[in-house]
């Protein structure tokens, strides 16, 4: 039972964290093309915005390696 309270706590770590990241990245994405559209020179700034939620994906496959190696 232990272990599959385990492998669920880090499926959840990934798995809603790429849900967000993706949700995130969608609104962003679109207010984004609308802003190059109108202003080319704020590129580089849209790419740094939609780089930023991956962060959380990140962080979240961090957390379930270490949930896995905690009890592995």
């Amino acid at each position: 039972m232990e272990l599959l309270a385990v492998t669920l706590g880090a499926a959840l770590a990934v798995g809603l964290t790429a849900l967000a990241t993706g949700w995130a990245q969608s609104k962003i994405g679109a207010a984004g093309a609308a802003t190059i559209a109108e202003r080319p020179e704020l590129t580089s700034t849209v790419i740094i915005m939609l780089a930023i939620p991956e962060t959380m994906l990140i962080l979240g496959f961090v957390v379930a390696v270490l949930i896995l190696t905690r009890v592995g």
